[in-house]
């Protein structure tokens, strides 16, 4: 079984898509910057975009949904595809009691039981999850004002099978956000396929396999921080990487 079937890997990942950063990371105040990582993927790339139109977004890799979410404060329309259907399934949920309990390791068999809740002012109506390939899309998704892709890449089988399918999905004008920490491991990706070119780096290659149809336009780092008990974390800065579509 994938770790991202696990009951382990929900709890994870609905704490860090929904959590306080005080639940998140009780002790250390000062490491909570790097807390709200979904949220910021949009709040932080938003700012040095221009949106002409606001109609349709896409979050491809959606995990739990909190992106997605937050994607609907400025879209009419929010699609959220994950390959796991626990996950779809959690975001849902989620969407629709707007608060889940979890139980978060503490230290050892210790556990923490939190309450998560979505923001009052977030609706979520207009947002809806469903199950899918990133490497294999439903032909009918249509077109999307934006696309983003949080930290998903890098634990595709084809990566470049996805990016392959972008131009069609981005609309003239509209944009594409890229996060990654460029975490490429072989338990994830071939590697031959890798993106990481071997020279220049994933960013490099992002940009010969996206030219010509998306022009690159900014990179940004956003620090995040995973809790696996109260006192370990996964500390990673993901690349976002910020492209129009020509």
């Amino acid at each position: 079984m994938s770790f991202y079937d696990s009951d382990a890997a929900l709890e994870q990942y609905l704490l860090f898509h929904y959590g306080t950063p005080e639940q998140i990371c009780p002790l250390l105040p000062d490491a909570r910057v790097a807390c709200n990582f979904p949220v910021r993927c949009v709040t932080e790339s938003l700012r040095y975009i221009t949106l002409p139109v606001r109609g349709r977004a896409l979050d491809l890799g959606c995990a739990v949904g909190r992106s997605s979410l937050e994607l609907g404060r400025t879209f009419t329309e929010v699609v959220g595809i994950d390959f796991s259907a626990r996950f779809v399934v959690a975001a849902s949920e989620m969407q629709l009691r707007r608060q889940v309990a979890v139980r978060v390791p503490r230290e050892g068999s210790i556990c923490d039981e939190l309450e998560l809740k979505l923001p009052a002012d977030l609706l979520a109506n207009h947002v809806r999850f469903e199950q899918g390939d990133a490497c294999a899309l439903r032909a009918d998704l249509g077109q999307f004002d934006l696309v983003l892709m949080a930290n998903l890449i890098d634990r595709l089988p084809d990566p470049a099978r996805c990016l392959a399918r972008l131009p069609d999905l981005v609309s003239p004008g509209g944009w594409l956000i890229i996060t990654s920490p460029y975490t490429w491991l072989e338990e994830y990706t071939p590697r031959d396929k890798w993106l990481d070119d071997g020279v220049g780096g994933t960013l490099a290659a992002l940009q010969a396999t996206l030219a010509p149809a998306f022009k690159f336009e900014r990179a940004l780092d956003l620090p995040f921080l995973i809790r696996e008990h109260r006192r370990k974390y996964q500390w990673s800065i993901a690349e976002a990487s910020l492209w129009i579509r020509q």
